[in-house]
Protein backbone atom coordinates (compact mmCIF):
# COMPACT_ATOMS: atom_id res chain seq x y z
CA UNK A 1 0.00 0.00 0.00
CA UNK A 2 1.49 3.38 -0.71
CA UNK A 3 1.49 5.96 1.64
CA UNK A 4 -0.73 8.14 0.44
CA UNK A 5 -3.35 5.32 0.23
CA UNK A 6 -2.38 4.71 3.92
CA UNK A 7 -2.97 8.04 4.90
CA UNK A 8 -6.35 7.88 3.64
CA UNK A 9 -7.67 5.09 5.07
CA UNK A 10 -6.35 6.30 8.47
CA UNK A 11 -7.75 9.89 7.84
CA UNK A 12 -11.26 7.99 6.70
CA UNK A 13 -11.25 5.65 9.83
CA UNK A 14 -10.85 8.59 12.22
CA UNK A 15 -13.66 10.34 10.45
CA UNK A 16 -15.82 7.41 10.55
CA UNK A 17 -15.08 7.56 14.43
CA UNK A 18 -16.37 10.88 14.58
CA UNK A 19 -13.18 12.79 14.77
CA UNK A 20 -12.68 16.34 12.89
CA UNK A 21 -9.58 16.08 10.62
CA UNK A 22 -7.46 18.79 9.38
CA UNK A 23 -6.25 19.07 6.20
CA UNK A 24 -3.32 16.44 5.22
CA UNK A 25 -0.10 18.85 6.01
CA UNK A 26 1.39 18.17 2.56
CA UNK A 27 4.37 19.94 3.55
CA UNK A 28 8.22 18.70 4.42
CA UNK A 29 9.67 18.80 7.04
CA UNK A 30 6.55 17.81 9.01
CA UNK A 31 6.27 16.39 12.21
CA UNK A 32 2.49 15.29 11.62
CA UNK A 33 0.39 14.24 9.36
CA UNK A 34 -2.72 15.36 10.64
CA UNK A 35 -4.85 16.93 13.32
CA UNK A 36 -8.21 15.50 14.44
CA UNK A 37 -10.61 16.03 17.42
CA UNK A 38 -13.49 14.07 19.13
CA UNK A 39 -14.71 16.00 21.77
CA UNK A 40 -12.30 16.77 24.36
CA UNK A 41 -9.88 14.16 22.64
CA UNK A 42 -7.24 15.80 20.49
CA UNK A 43 -4.81 14.10 18.37
CA UNK A 44 -1.63 14.59 16.43
CA UNK A 45 -0.91 11.48 14.64
CA UNK A 46 2.03 10.88 12.58
CA UNK A 47 1.07 7.90 9.41
CA UNK A 48 3.66 5.60 8.33
CA UNK A 49 4.35 2.42 6.36
CA UNK A 50 7.47 1.08 8.09
CA UNK A 51 7.68 2.86 11.65
CA UNK A 52 11.59 2.89 11.60
CA UNK A 53 11.63 6.28 9.69
CA UNK A 54 9.89 8.13 12.94
CA UNK A 55 13.45 9.40 14.13
CA UNK A 56 14.12 11.09 17.35
CA UNK A 57 14.03 14.37 16.37
CA UNK A 58 10.48 13.78 15.07
CA UNK A 59 9.59 11.84 18.47
CA UNK A 60 10.28 14.87 20.51
CA UNK A 61 8.55 17.78 18.43
CA UNK A 62 5.82 15.81 18.58
CA UNK A 63 5.79 15.18 22.32
CA UNK A 64 6.54 18.84 22.80
CA UNK A 65 3.33 20.17 20.38
CA UNK A 66 1.16 17.36 22.59
CA UNK A 67 2.44 19.68 25.54
CA UNK A 68 1.52 23.06 24.29
CA UNK A 69 -1.77 22.30 22.33
CA UNK A 70 -2.88 19.43 25.01
CA UNK A 71 -3.17 16.95 22.33
CA UNK A 72 -1.95 13.39 22.25
CA UNK A 73 0.57 12.28 19.72
CA UNK A 74 0.13 9.30 17.95
CA UNK A 75 1.69 7.21 15.48
CA UNK A 76 -0.01 4.52 13.02
CA UNK A 77 2.04 2.36 11.09
CA UNK A 78 1.92 -1.01 9.48
CA UNK A 79 5.49 -2.71 9.86
CA UNK A 80 8.91 -2.38 11.96
CA UNK A 81 11.72 -3.51 9.78
CA UNK A 82 10.63 -6.82 8.25
CA UNK A 83 7.54 -7.50 10.72
CA UNK A 84 3.84 -6.05 10.54
CA UNK A 85 3.06 -4.64 13.72
CA UNK A 86 1.09 -7.23 15.92
CA UNK A 87 -2.73 -6.50 17.07
CA UNK A 88 -3.89 -4.99 20.22
CA UNK A 89 -0.71 -4.15 20.90
CA UNK A 90 0.56 -0.23 21.64
CA UNK A 91 4.40 0.24 20.40
CA UNK A 92 6.38 3.24 21.57
CA UNK A 93 8.72 5.27 20.19
CA UNK A 94 10.98 7.96 21.68
CA UNK A 95 7.81 8.54 24.15
CA UNK A 96 5.47 8.31 21.41
CA UNK A 97 2.55 5.76 21.31
CA UNK A 98 2.65 3.33 17.96
CA UNK A 99 -0.70 1.62 16.80
CA UNK A 100 -0.91 -0.55 13.83
CA UNK A 101 -4.45 0.21 11.88
CA UNK A 102 -6.52 -2.53 12.92
CA UNK A 103 -5.37 -1.26 16.68
CA UNK A 104 -6.71 2.14 15.82
CA UNK A 105 -9.66 0.52 14.24
CA UNK A 106 -10.61 -1.13 17.08
CA UNK A 107 -9.65 1.71 19.80
CA UNK A 108 -11.09 4.48 18.07
CA UNK A 109 -14.29 2.76 15.84
CA UNK A 110 -14.86 -0.34 18.36
CA UNK A 111 -13.78 1.21 21.41
CA UNK A 112 -11.78 -1.63 22.89
CA UNK A 113 -8.34 -0.33 24.14
CA UNK A 114 -5.73 -2.41 23.28
CA UNK A 115 -4.41 -4.67 26.67
CA UNK A 116 -0.94 -5.11 25.37
CA UNK A 117 2.04 -2.71 25.00
CA UNK A 118 5.28 -3.67 23.31
CA UNK A 119 8.28 -2.83 25.96
CA UNK A 120 12.15 -3.70 26.03
CA UNK A 121 12.17 -7.31 26.29
CA UNK A 122 8.68 -8.51 24.99
CA UNK A 123 5.05 -7.74 25.57
CA UNK A 124 3.53 -6.68 28.73
CA UNK A 125 0.28 -6.31 30.32
CA UNK A 126 -1.47 -3.98 33.09
CA UNK A 127 -1.84 -5.62 36.28
CA UNK A 128 -4.36 -4.68 38.50
CA UNK A 129 -2.72 -5.54 41.54
CA UNK A 130 -5.82 -4.90 43.86
CA UNK A 131 -7.53 -7.21 42.41
CA UNK A 132 -4.68 -9.73 42.01
CA UNK A 133 -3.95 -9.64 45.79
CA UNK A 134 -8.05 -10.08 46.62
CA UNK A 135 -7.96 -13.36 44.36
CA UNK A 136 -5.02 -14.40 46.00
CA UNK A 137 -6.23 -13.79 49.67
CA UNK A 138 -10.01 -15.34 48.73
CA UNK A 139 -7.66 -18.50 47.87
CA UNK A 140 -6.19 -18.32 50.69
CA UNK A 141 -2.67 -18.14 48.93
CA UNK A 142 0.53 -16.91 50.34
CA UNK A 143 2.87 -14.46 47.86
CA UNK A 144 5.04 -17.38 48.36
CA UNK A 145 2.65 -20.13 46.97
CA UNK A 146 1.39 -17.94 44.41
CA UNK A 147 5.22 -17.32 43.31
CA UNK A 148 5.40 -21.29 43.36
CA UNK A 149 2.92 -21.93 40.64
CA UNK A 150 4.22 -19.21 38.68
CA UNK A 151 7.47 -19.58 38.51
CA UNK A 152 8.89 -16.56 39.74
CA UNK A 153 10.67 -15.17 43.38
CA UNK A 154 7.91 -14.18 45.93
CA UNK A 155 9.29 -10.68 45.70
CA UNK A 156 8.07 -10.62 42.21
CA UNK A 157 4.59 -11.50 42.72
CA UNK A 158 4.89 -8.60 45.64
CA UNK A 159 5.75 -6.17 42.69
CA UNK A 160 2.72 -6.93 40.88
CA UNK A 161 0.44 -6.72 43.82
CA UNK A 162 2.13 -3.06 44.17
CA UNK A 163 1.61 -2.32 40.52
CA UNK A 164 4.46 -3.61 38.65
CA UNK A 165 3.33 -4.77 35.19
CA UNK A 166 3.76 -8.35 34.32
CA UNK A 167 4.67 -10.25 31.02
CA UNK A 168 1.78 -11.50 28.49
CA UNK A 169 2.68 -15.49 29.65
CA UNK A 170 2.29 -14.37 33.54
CA UNK A 171 -0.93 -12.69 32.93
CA UNK A 172 -2.42 -15.56 31.02
CA UNK A 173 -1.12 -17.90 33.44
CA UNK A 174 -2.69 -15.63 36.62
CA UNK A 175 -5.74 -15.78 34.69
CA UNK A 176 -6.10 -19.34 34.24
CA UNK A 177 -4.98 -19.74 37.88
CA UNK A 178 -7.89 -17.09 38.86
CA UNK A 179 -10.22 -17.73 35.97
CA UNK A 180 -10.50 -13.99 36.39
CA UNK A 181 -9.46 -11.05 34.39
CA UNK A 182 -6.61 -9.26 36.30
CA UNK A 183 -5.79 -6.98 33.14
CA UNK A 184 -6.45 -3.57 32.82
CA UNK A 185 -6.38 -1.75 29.01
CA UNK A 186 -3.66 0.48 27.78
CA UNK A 187 -5.38 4.27 27.92
CA UNK A 188 -3.64 5.74 24.67
CA UNK A 189 -5.49 8.78 24.93
CA UNK A 190 -4.65 9.84 28.85
CA UNK A 191 -2.20 7.27 30.20
CA UNK A 192 0.45 6.17 27.96
CA UNK A 193 3.05 7.55 30.09
CA UNK A 194 1.91 5.10 33.05
CA UNK A 195 3.06 2.08 30.71
CA UNK A 196 6.81 3.08 29.93
CA UNK A 197 9.37 5.48 31.42
CA UNK A 198 8.96 8.88 29.84
CA UNK A 199 11.11 11.58 30.15
CA UNK A 200 10.05 14.93 30.66
CA UNK A 201 8.88 16.93 27.77
CA UNK A 202 11.68 17.56 25.59
CA UNK A 203 13.43 21.53 25.63
CA UNK A 204 12.45 23.80 22.60
CA UNK A 205 14.87 23.95 19.84
CA UNK A 206 16.30 27.60 19.52
CA UNK A 207 14.34 29.92 17.07
CA UNK A 208 15.77 30.11 13.62
CA UNK A 209 17.62 33.02 13.40
CA UNK A 210 15.91 34.85 10.85
CA UNK A 211 12.83 34.91 13.15
CA UNK A 212 14.51 36.24 16.30
CA UNK A 213 12.91 39.74 15.73
CA UNK A 214 9.20 37.99 15.65
CA UNK A 215 10.10 36.10 18.59
CA UNK A 216 10.89 38.92 20.02
CA UNK A 217 7.73 40.67 19.70
CA UNK A 218 5.58 38.28 20.66
CA UNK A 219 7.68 37.82 23.58
CA UNK A 220 7.47 41.79 24.57
CA UNK A 221 3.68 41.27 23.97
CA UNK A 222 3.13 38.40 26.79
CA UNK A 223 4.03 35.68 24.63
CA UNK A 224 5.69 32.40 25.74
CA UNK A 225 7.47 31.16 22.59
CA UNK A 226 7.85 27.66 21.75
CA UNK A 227 9.60 27.24 18.49
CA UNK A 228 9.48 24.10 16.20
CA UNK A 229 11.23 22.74 13.46
CA UNK A 230 9.66 20.03 11.78
CA UNK A 231 5.70 21.99 11.69
CA UNK A 232 3.92 23.93 8.81
CA UNK A 233 4.45 26.84 11.25
CA UNK A 234 7.41 28.30 12.80
CA UNK A 235 5.90 28.28 16.34
CA UNK A 236 3.27 27.74 19.05
CA UNK A 237 2.81 30.89 21.37
CA UNK A 238 0.86 30.81 24.30
CA UNK A 239 -0.77 34.08 25.81
CA UNK A 240 0.39 33.80 29.20
CA UNK A 241 -2.39 36.56 30.39
CA UNK A 242 -5.43 35.24 28.20
CA UNK A 243 -3.89 31.12 28.00
CA UNK A 244 -4.88 31.22 24.65
CA UNK A 245 -2.57 29.86 21.26
CA UNK A 246 -1.52 30.91 18.15
CA UNK A 247 0.27 28.93 15.80
CA UNK A 248 2.77 31.17 14.39
CA UNK A 249 4.35 31.51 11.00
CA UNK A 250 6.96 33.63 9.30
CA UNK A 251 8.45 34.19 5.62
CA UNK A 252 8.03 36.31 2.70
CA UNK A 253 4.66 35.58 0.99
CA UNK A 254 5.19 33.34 -1.75
CA UNK A 255 2.97 30.39 -3.06
CA UNK A 256 4.68 27.98 -0.37
CA UNK A 257 4.05 30.85 2.39
CA UNK A 258 0.27 30.99 1.22
CA UNK A 259 -0.16 26.74 1.24
CA UNK A 260 1.27 26.65 4.68
CA UNK A 261 -0.97 29.60 5.46
CA UNK A 262 -3.68 27.59 4.60
CA UNK A 263 -2.57 24.21 6.55
CA UNK A 264 -2.30 26.28 9.45
CA UNK A 265 -5.81 27.36 9.57
CA UNK A 266 -6.96 23.91 8.77
CA UNK A 267 -4.77 22.83 11.78
CA UNK A 268 -6.15 25.85 14.11
CA UNK A 269 -10.10 24.90 13.14
CA UNK A 270 -8.95 21.43 14.86
CA UNK A 271 -6.76 22.19 18.16
CA UNK A 272 -9.02 25.35 18.56
CA UNK A 273 -6.59 28.01 18.22
CA UNK A 274 -5.89 31.25 16.18
CA UNK A 275 -2.97 31.13 13.45
CA UNK A 276 -0.90 34.20 12.13
CA UNK A 277 1.16 34.50 9.16
CA UNK A 278 4.19 37.69 9.41
CA UNK A 279 5.14 38.48 6.56
CA UNK A 280 7.52 40.83 4.85
CA UNK A 281 4.51 42.27 2.26
CA UNK A 282 1.25 41.11 2.39
CA UNK A 283 -1.12 41.94 -0.42
CA UNK A 284 -4.07 40.49 1.77
CA UNK A 285 -5.15 40.55 5.17
CA UNK A 286 -5.89 36.88 5.49
CA UNK A 287 -5.63 33.30 4.25
CA UNK A 288 -8.55 30.92 5.08
CA UNK A 289 -8.66 32.52 8.61
CA UNK A 290 -4.83 32.35 9.38
CA UNK A 291 -4.57 36.70 9.77
CA UNK A 292 -1.39 37.76 7.68
CA UNK A 293 0.52 40.19 9.34
CA UNK A 294 3.52 42.57 7.87
CA UNK A 295 6.68 42.61 10.36
CA UNK A 296 6.79 46.22 10.49
CA UNK A 297 3.06 46.75 11.85
CA UNK A 298 3.60 43.74 14.19
CA UNK A 299 6.87 45.86 15.49
CA UNK A 300 4.41 48.67 16.51
CA UNK A 301 2.07 46.44 18.42
CA UNK A 302 2.45 46.69 22.28
CA UNK A 303 0.94 43.79 23.78
CA UNK A 304 -0.84 40.59 23.77
CA UNK A 305 -4.89 42.40 23.74
CA UNK A 306 -3.23 44.39 20.11
CA UNK A 307 -2.22 41.26 18.71
CA UNK A 308 -5.25 39.41 19.43
CA UNK A 309 -7.45 42.39 17.90
CA UNK A 310 -5.51 42.45 14.70
CA UNK A 311 -5.67 38.44 14.18
CA UNK A 312 -9.45 37.91 15.26
CA UNK A 313 -10.47 41.02 12.82
CA UNK A 314 -8.69 40.15 10.13
CA UNK A 315 -9.94 36.34 10.35
CA UNK A 316 -13.91 37.51 11.46
CA UNK A 317 -14.02 40.19 8.09
CA UNK A 318 -12.43 36.88 5.81
CA UNK A 319 -15.71 35.10 7.36
CA UNK A 320 -17.89 37.73 6.79
CA UNK A 321 -17.08 37.64 3.09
Amino acid sequence: MSRSALVGNVTAMLEDAGFVVSDRCAIRPKSFDVAARRGDNLLLVKILGNIDAFNEETGHEMRRLGTYLQATPLVIGLRSRDEDLKPDVTYFRHGVPVLSPDTAYNLFIEDVPPLIYAAPGGLYVNIDGDLLADERENRELSLGQLASQLGVSRRTVSKYEDGMNASVEIAMALEDLFDASLTSPVDVLEGADDVHESESTPEDPDADPTDERVVAVFTRAGYRVHPTVRSPFKAVSEDEDDSGVVLTGHSEFTEAAEKRARIMSSIGQVTRTQSVYVVDRAKQESVDGTALVEREELEELRDADDLRAVIRERAEREEAV
